[in-house]
């Protein structure tokens, strides 16, 4: 599960140490945005040791490189994906990037004796180019897990403001959501970047669920038990789920394709969503098999 992805700036010894406990699914090691120019070198070296020594409780670890439009990109693949990271997150994300970089895993991998495919990629989207683009950049690579969806750098290069509301992202939003349930992989939500303001957070993350975002990125950890909490199953989710499999059930033994449980009619669509339910739950275990 991906409910909550925090970023950790990778030239920060005490915050990475402290990472695995902060409660977050997964934890994204920042060598690009985070990190000096001049500290690339020690970030990217303090990130590799911290893979190799540092136990990450079970949180996916994931570190953002640099872009490969700079030689920085290239160094930060050869160093971290020989330590074998659960994923790399690539910035301002094209087709032709995730092409090249798979490519370049797949060369390390094999050097390394890793299982061919084992490191994943998370595309981030924060161009308009790279929303407009973005189903062929998910579909360029069997390696791509996930998608993170990038507001302040967006709305950059679409020269409009960046709002608390989201309104002008909701199209990038809606889309991204779309190629990844198409394509079968999580959508990730953007940060939200007030860290104080929780009341907002939770709004923006009920905004991004109701669309069908799949977990948000956090900037600091205080956001955590925020998203957790409003991408998690709830109670009320699982028993409604429990109801309509037990119902559907009975129904098949009767013979019956439809059948009403609280006044409403449910057809298999329904069953398979309420399936879904019960599958997420598990995974961050609500409940037992």
């Amino acid at each position: 599960m991906r409910r909550s992805m925090l970023f950790i700036p990778g030239n920060n010894p005490s915050m990475i140490q402290n990472a695995p406990v902060l409660g977050a699914d997964s934890i994204i090691l920042d060598l690009e945005d985070a990190v000096s120019i001049d500290e690339k070198d020690s970030a990217r070296f303090l990130v590799r040791n911290a893979l190799l020594e540092l136990d990450f409780n079970g949180c996916e670890k994931v570190v953002r490189i640099n872009s490969i439009n700079t030689e920085l990109g290239y160094e930060d693949i050869d160093v971290i994906a020989r330590v074998k990271p659960n994923a790399l997150l690539v910035p301002k994300a094209t087709e032709d990037a995730i092409k090249e970089i798979d490519e370049l895993i797949s060369t390390i991998e094999r050097e390394e004796g890793f299982k061919l495919g084992s490191i994943k990629l998370i595309p981030l989207i924060e161009t308009a180019f790279g929303v407009e683009d973005v189903f062929n950049i998910v579909k360029s690579s069997k390696r791509v897990a996930a998608v993170l969806l990038g507001a302040e750098d967006l709305t950059a290069d679409m020269e409009i403001k960046r709002t608390k509301e989201g309104e002008e992202i909701f199209y990038a939003r809606s889309r991204i959501v779309f190629a990844c349930k198409a394509l079968k992989v999580d959508a990730i939500d953007t940060p939200f970047t007030d860290i104080n303001d929780f009341e907002g957070l939770k709004r923006d993350c009920q905004r991004a669920k109701l669309i069908g975002m799949t977990g948000k990125a956090a900037v600091n950890p205080r956001q955590i038990d925020i998203i957790n909490e409003v991408f998690s199953t709830s109670i009320e989710d699982i028993e409604w789920a429990k109801r309509v499999i037990a119902a559907y059930n009975e129904a098949q033994r009767e013979g019956k394709g439809v059948f009403s449980l609280d006044g409403k009619m449910v057809d298999a669509p329904l069953f398979v969503r309420a399936k879904n339910v019960l599958e997420k739950a598990k995974a961050i275990g609500l409940i037992k098999e």
